[in-house]
């Protein structure tokens, strides 16, 4: 997998330092080999950072020009057009079967490209309206935290790059392989691309959404049971509706979206760690049958649960 990752003049370190982290580690934990990212600038010359620090140790265009997964991490705050010779460099990506991905404001030159015509895209949220702007032709998502179209990805502003880069890695090396990378990076394994990107209320408050964790904790421990609304909110001792209200402001999405989501983390577990038949995964994860398993398999990730062992099992390794 060959990752190059655009600098420019004027990025932030955090911004280029997320994809080059995450698609790092996956080489650095042993996952996959040819996953270090390189560096590069339009005219190969190194770059000063936001902060000050420069950085001389980038390829040139070239690097663009083979690589599997273009990455964009960001774009200059005055959100200036993108020139034509950077517009070529990612339609071509796409042409030749490479991925795109623009994160945070990186989402610009890639919806300037028009490769997400007709299509929907995601920046950071103080971007949205110049981004709909921009382009009429691309429908702005402002909520979500990234949109995986195969092709092209975008993602939300600044942390939800991590989101973006751990879930191109689920999808190429499997959930056990994004899960290695969170947890030596210390974040959270997953976080769905339609969770939101912006919560009202960020931080925990005595007697409100902080305590849910331990709520959330039993929930992923007691997958294969029913797990409703109701369970949820009686686990945490408060009424329903003020459960569903905190829980949307402490996560971002609904109760029944998360445990969902978790079910089908698990899934992909046992399908990759396992040789369990889907019958039986369908029932640790708490889904009414192998039917409904699978419907909601093939919904999320645009395969089947046999298709995804076949690929991601660690027996086929």
């Amino acid at each position: 997998m060959r990752i190059a990752v655009l600098a420019f003049d004027g990025i932030t370190m955090f911004h280029l330092a997320a994809p080059l982290l995450v698609f790092g580690e996956v080489g650095r934990q042993g996952l996959a080999t040819g996953w270090d990212p390189v560096v590069w600038t339009e005219d190969g010359r190194g770059v000063r950072t936001a902060e000050g620090p420069r950085i001389e140790d980038v390829a040139g265009p070239e690097a663009a020009e083979h690589a599997d997964l273009l990455v964009l991490p960001s774009w200059p705050t005055d959100l200036r057009p993108t020139g034509e010779p950077l517009l070529a460099r990612i339609r071509a990506a796409q042409a030749r079967g490479g991925q795109v991905a623009g994160l945070c404001l990186g989402a610009f030159p890639v919806v300037d490209s028009g490769l997400l015509d007709g299509r929907e895209a995601v920046t950071h949220w103080g971007a949205v309206e110049e981004l709909a702007r921009r382009r009429p032709t691309v429908t702005v998502d402002p909520a979500a935290l990234y949109r995986d179209h195969g092709d092209v990805l975008t993602s939300a502003g600044t942390a939800s790059a991590i989101d973006a880069c751990l879930h191109l890695v689920r999808t190429h090396l499997g959930a056990t392989a994004a899960a290695t990378v969170a947890r030596h990076l210390v974040v959270a394994p997953h976080r769905d691309g339609d969770q939101a990107q912006y919560i009202d209320r960020p931080m925990p408050e005595p007697g409100g959404v902080g305590h849910l964790g331990p709520t959330l904790d039993w929930a992923v421990g007691h997958l294969d049971e029913r797990l409703s609304v109701d369970d949820l909110a009686e686990h945490a001792r408060m009424s329903r509706r003020n459960f569903t209200r905190r829980f949307a402001e402490a996560t971002g999405t609904t109760p029944a979206r998360w445990v969902l989501a978790r079910r089908l983390d698990q899934a992909r577990r046992l399908l990759e760690t396992t040789t369990w038949p889907v019958a039986r995964i369908a029932e640790a994860c708490g889904f009414s049958g192998a039917v409904t398993f699978r419907q909601n398999f093939v919904a999320a990730y645009s395969t089947t649960p046999t298709s995804y062992r076949q690929r991601f099992s660690a027996s086929q390794g």
